[in-house]
This record gives C-alpha cells, sequence and structure tokens, in this order.
C-alpha cells in the first residue's frame, strides 16, 4: 500500500478535471446506474427532492452542488461500482475516477455519518482520502436522507432509524455504525431544522 500522503494525492489529481453538473444531468447518471435497483431509485429521487426542499437554506453557491451530491450519495451500490461493498467509498471513487471535483467527492464519501460505517468495516484509511466537511450543505444532505425512507417517502429520523436497523442483522457494520451514530445524525437534522426555522 502506497504512503497515505501518496494515495491522497492521487485522489486528489484525479478529482479536478470535470465540473459539478447541473441537477438534471446529475439526475440522468443516477437513473442510468440506480434506476434499475427499484427502492434504491425510488429513495434516491426522494432524497434529490428533500435536497431542493433544503436548497434554500444553504449559501447560493452551494445549492446546486447540494442537489447533486442528494442525486449522487448512493451510486455506490450500482452494481458496476459496488468493489469494496462500502457504498459511500465506492460511489466517491467512481466519481475521482471520472474526474469531478475534490468537495463533491468528499461529500458523497462521508454523507449519513459514513465515518461510523468506515470504521466498522476497517476503511477509515480509505475514506480519508477525503476531507471530511463541516457545513450547511453537510448538514442538508445528510437530513434529506436521513429524513427519506427506502421508497422515497418523507419520514421522521426515529423512523428511518427503526427501519434500517430491522433490515439488517444487529451485527453487521451497518447496524452498529447506525446506532453509534444516532446522537451525531439527530444533531445534524437539528441544525437544519434550525436553519428552516430561522428562514
Amino acid at each position: 500500500m502506497p504512503p497515505r500522503s501518496s494515495a491522497v494525492c492521487w485522489l486528489r489529481k484525479l478529482c479536478v478535471v470535470a465540473e459539478v453538473p447541473n441537477p438534471g444531468q446529475a439526475a440522468g447518471l443516477a437513473s442510468e446506474l440506480l434506476a434499475s435497483l427499484g427502492d434504491r431509485w425510488l429513495h434516491t429521487q426522494g432524497v434529490a427532492g428533500r435536497a431542493e426542499e433544503h436548497a434554500a437554506f444553504v449559501p447560493t453557491d452551494d445549492r446546486e452542488l447540494l442537489v447533486v451530491a442528494a442525486w449522487w450519495h448512493d451510486l455506490g451500490y450500482a452494481p458496476k461500482l459496488a468493489h469494496t461493498g462500502f457504498h459511500p467509498l465506492d460511489g466517491a471513487r467512481y466519481l475521482a475516477a471520472e474526474g469531478y471535483p475534490e468537495r463533491l467527492c468528499a461529500l458523497v464519501a462521508h454523507h449519513s455519518a459514513a465515518t461510523f460505517e468506515a470504521e466498522e468495516r476497517g476503511l477509515l484509511y480509505e475514506l480519508s482520502a477525503w476531507p471530511r466537511e463541516e457545513s450547511a450543505v453537510v448538514d442538508a444532505l445528510w437530513a434529506a436522507d436521513m429524513t427519506t425512507g427506502p421508497t422515497g417517502e418523507p419520514v421522521e429520523y426515529a423512523e428511518r432509524l427503526t427501519e434500517i436497523l430491522y433490515r439488517y442483522d444487529e451485527k453487521s457494520p451497518v447496524a452498529r455504525a447506525m446506532s453509534r451514530a444516532r446522537s451525531d445524525i439527530e444533531t445534524t437534522i437539528s441544525r437544519t431544522e434550525s436553519r428552516l426555522i430561522a428562514r
């Protein structure tokens, strides 16, 4: 394995070619890669819709970025992209290889408390290729994902967490990570809701 700094530099060089697409283009790629996955595609559409609702409450220059990241947050579930089985990492690696900006890659890599699952899977080193951002954009993306059910319907976070824990074995990396991440996710959703109220 190359030294961490070398691996990070290599990945960052990949993330400097393509521009952030517009949401319509992002939806097109998401459809191409995820439409055959049934509920995963429905969930993705729902998350993108929630992100559009939240976009008014992030800085103007970041609004399209938020919606694009929402369309692409689950790309790593696409069978042809699923190399590690950890979808945030697989999606981010694909986007990096396609030359998309580092910040977009990082939003996908770290969405919805992915650091917790990376730790459970022994993939923190790989995930660290992208810096973890703290911002209104991150909060809005996590909130959109964690308040959208598996078939795209709006849900409360408690219901979403219950559904995830029901779907996965309690000893799985996903269940363990989501249980550990509960407080972080609740805080993130609360910050997003506070911004909505403040407007």
